[in-house]
């Protein structure tokens, strides 16, 4: 199963949020979705996406000021800038911040499609792919979906490592429910349901000397949870 290309969208107004997300979703892209300048600049500091698709009005901070911190920070990711001013300083005003691309509303569908697709080529992002993860007294194949364990050897399901590997790529960072259930389940982020819960209930009878008292799969209440291999100095 190939990997979903993540991609952030910061766009205050629902109705056009809603839209742009069902079609990407539609093409197969995983997508997060914030309102705010503030809450995209919070969400890259503890997730890798593939792409921004960022509007220029927002309330707070406007997405001119995003794209110049995201700059700044040295973070090279594609962008693509929206907005409903079709005004050539405008999109002057947004490549000269570092938007690689620009978009007027309303666009045509299949055009904003089609710069999606272009940016992500022109990026060549790649997933982080790890093949082995060691930690704790646990070894793990990921490509073969084995694990050495404490307690024997695993054959892990393809669920399992799906899992497993949303927490190795984001070590130490907060994952939240919605996250989890979204990227490896396909479901939608407020579905209520306990197979995320028996996932890591199981994971941690798998790997954790005592599942009671778990070192690596860390439970933050009320928001998520955290992976720690323990091979992270702090």
């Amino acid at each position: 199963m190939n990997e979903q290309i993540p991609i952030l969208l910061v766009e205050d107004e629902p109705h056009i949020a809603q839209g742009i997300i069902y079609n990407l979703q539609a093409e197969d892209y995983l997508v997060t979705h914030v309102e705010s300048g503030e809450a995209a600049l919070e969400h890259l500091q503890n997730h890798t996406c593939a792409l921004i698709i960022l509007d220029l009005m927002l309330p707070g901070i406007d997405g001119l000021e995003v794209c110049r911190q995201i700059r700044e920070q040295g973070n090279q990711i594609a962008i693509l800038m929206l907005t409903a001013r079709g005004e050539e300083d405008d999109r002057i005003a947004g490549l000269s911040e570092g938007a690689d691309d620009y978009l007027p509303k309303p666009f045509n569908l299949k055009e904003f499609l089609l710069r999606v697709s272009s940016l992500l080529r022109r990026s060549n992002w790649q997933p982080t792919i790890k093949k082995q993860l060691c930690f704790g007294r646990n070894c793990i194949d990921l490509e073969n979906h084995l694990a050495e364990t404490a307690n024997g050897q695993l054959q892990l399901t393809e669920l399992e490592i799906k899992m497993l590997q949303q927490f190795i790529n984001n070590e130490g960072k907060l994952i939240t429910r919605g996250e989890l259930l979204q990227s490896v389940w396909g479901m939608q982020p407020d579905t209520e349901t306990r197979t995320l819960d028996n996932f890591i209930v199981r994971l941690r009878k798998y790997f954790e000397i005592d599942p009671t008292k778990p070192q690596h799969f860390l439970t933050i209440r009320g928001r998520g949870y955290r992976f720690d291999s323990g091979n992270i100095e702090n």
